[in-house]
């Protein structure tokens, strides 16, 4: 059985109004006068009617705006400012196990990720070859993610031999995306190569994928593992490097050393790092208390 058609109740006011109209105009005078009330009758019929239809609410029938499903607009993050940026960092409070920030730590670089990939030894031939290269040399140079496309912000923590690096850095959102992707497509790329350093000594590197805690809007990670000499002795340097992106800016955090990955830190990092932007990001100010992860 079909439904009836639910005639919105604007409509009835109206009609109403009208019917009352045509009423009056009936009772008017034989003479011409009864055509003139009728005229005027109906135009007033009408202006009530439009005037009724301008107040009828329009849209959808459930009051949501387009889009949002829960019947409120989520507001867009802001652009990430130089201010924006620096407020966005960690602080000592923000990591466990005795990290001390330094002052230079946009200077830190490794010998051990200066070197040329073997392109002999990839069956796929350089393609790849060029995605490993790449990824040392973003490693080193500290720009894994690309060049910001705005305002950016580092800081550096140190405990014994391991160092902690994060970044806040605005980007293009589709070239963020992109790199994260490519970030993904490493561990199978780059499964495991041989770098020749600049002394002729040969280094073995492993990429591997790592998990990354369930925060910002996308996220990505790789665990590199680089076996060869340093000062004279063989060494292994362990590094995890994690990438957040929260509207079109990122958090990136690369920590370990000859002591290992700093798994656990790097994780807390992460975590206290992109709710500190989103916090930014939303007209915030992060608290400088230490972020709890439980």
């Amino acid at each position: 059985m079909s439904r009836r058609p639910v005639v919105p109740p604007f409509r009835l006011v109206a009609s109403a109004l009208a019917a009352a109209a045509l009423l009056t105009t009936a009772a008017c005078s034989d003479d011409g006068a009864a055509t003139t009330a009728a005229d005027t009758a109906a135009d007033q019929a009408r202006a009530a009617e439009r005037d009724i239809a301008e107040q009828a609410p329009t849209g959808s029938p459930t009051g949501s705006p387009t889009g949002s499903p829960t019947g409120s607009a989520t507001a867009s993050p802001s652009a990430l400012t130089e201010s924006g940026a620096k407020a966005a960092l960690l602080t000592e409070t923000d990591l466990e196990g005795g990290w001390n920030q330094v002052r230079d730590a946009g200077k830190w670089r490794d010998s051990m990720l200066i070197g040329q990939v073997d392109v002999a030894q990839f069956l796929t031939g350089k393609a790849d070859a060029s995605d490993c290269q790449e990824l040392v040399d973003g490693l080193y140079g500290e720009d894994l993610l690309g060049k910001p496309s705005g305002a950016s912000a580092l800081t550096g923590f140190q405990q014994g031999d391991s160092r902690l690096l994060e970044q806040v850095a605005a980007y293009d959102r589709a070239a963020l995306d992109d790199r994260l992707k490519w970030m993904a497509s490493l561990p199978q790329k780059c499964d495991q190569f041989t770098l020749d350093g600049s002394g002729g000594g040969e280094r073995t590197v492993q990429v591997t994928e790592v998990s990354v805690p369930e925060v910002g809007d996308a996220r990505q990670g790789v665990h590199v593992t680089v076996r060869g000499d340093a000062d004279g002795g063989p060494a292994t340097l362990s590094l995890m490097v994690t990438a957040v992106r929260v509207g079109d800016s990122a958090v990136t955090v690369t920590g370990g050393g000859l002591d290992g990955d700093q798994k656990d830190s790097v994780e807390q990092a992460t975590q206290a790092g992109a709710e500190r932007l989103r916090t930014v990001l939303d007209g915030g100010t992060p608290s400088p208390q230490p972020t709890d992860l439980d």
